[in-house]
């Protein structure tokens, strides 16, 4: 039970990291693909800070060097793809049907919520996994 939390609250903290670029950047960028931008940059900024925090508090996994860490994080990003394609499905989708900042946020939370979930296994079993 303790790893769940500890999870959750690391889900809380990317998933807090991600939505708060979004809103920096659609606060001070009013451009065009002004959404789309602030999506990937959060999505960006999400995935490089879990990739930290699910590689040290939640699999303890050391790299033996530089390039063992590099090929984990492409696998790390590879397994991410289903998951922030789902994700991105919710925030936008949420967007296309309710037209509000907060709304899409709230698809993005449901988004991240759920992909984490998925995202977890995954990492456990393809990503993380013992030598």
């Amino acid at each position: 039970m303790g790893l769940a939390i500890t999870y959750a609250m690391l889900a809380l903290i990317a998933t807090a990291a991600n939505i708060g670029v979004q809103d920096i950047l659609i606060r001070h960028y009013t451009g065009p693909f002004q959404v789309l931008l602030s999506v990937v940059a959060g999505t960006g900024v999400g995935l490089l800070l879990k990739y930290v925090l699910d590689k040290r508090f939640i699999f303890r996994f050391s790299p033996r060097n530089a390039s063992h860490d590099g090929q984990t994080f492409i696998i790390y990003t590879a397994t991410g793809l289903a998951t922030t394609l789902m994700f991105w499905a919710f925030e936008f989708g949420f967007d296309y049907l309710f037209d509000t900042r907060e709304m899409r946020y709230l698809g993005a939370v449901i988004g991240l919520a759920i992909g984490y979930t998925v995202k977890y296994k995954l990492d456990r079993q393809y990503t993380f996994r013992p030598a």
